[in-house]
């Protein structure tokens, strides 16, 4: 089996799996060169993912998301710097300063879905980020000439996986 249709059934297997994020639109030009294999995922930073299954979200969870999300300012934020997380493969990604905002958004809807620990509970702690590329296939030189990147950030979206395996936005909840 060749690595496109691999990847395309193993994202086929995640229908109905969901993401909260934060879109930010203006790193979309560094994030869409190393991006294409996640069609339909925005540059963003992650709130929490995996959150409920599609199937539990319903009109209750939707107005307790918003009303969450309404406790919280619109966030200004500046990224300035490359870093990295190891393993197979590593990541390569941007930090956002400053990263506290994002913890807290995590940490509330983590207190309020306490089965939903951020990435399945894989990792002991939150480390707020936009994600570029795999390592190796990001050219940092040249991102890191497009630094900084600044943005206010003021809505989360839930984005829904589909059958195909591709991200669809379900919902925007605006921060106050």
């Amino acid at each position: 089996m060749s690595g496109g249709k691999a990847a395309s059934r193993k994202a086929a297997s995640r229908e109905g799996e969901t993401a909260l994020v934060l879109g930010v639109p203006e790193a979309e030009p560094l994030v869409r060169p190393w991006r294409q294999r996640e069609i339909g995922l925005p540059a963003h930073v992650t709130v929490l993912t995996p959150f409920l299954p599609a199937p539990r979200i319903d009109d209750v969870v939707r107005r307790e998301l918003r009303a969450l999300f309404m406790r919280y300012p619109a966030v200004d934020v500046t990224f300035r710097e490359i870093r990295r997380f190891t393993g197979e493969p590593g990541v390569v990604f941007l930090a956002p300063e400053p990263a506290k905002p994002f913890v807290r958004l995590t940490e509330a809807v983590t207190g309020r879905w306490p089965g939903t620990p951020p990435y399945g509970g894989r990792y002991d702690e939150i480390v707020p980020h936009l994600t570029l590329g795999e390592d190796g296939a990001v050219d940092e030189a040249w991102v890191a000439g497009e630094l900084p990147v600044t943005a206010r950030v003021t809505a989360v979206s839930l984005l829904v996986r589909d059958a195909g395996g591709h991200w669809r936005p379900t919902e925007v909840f605006p921060l106050a």
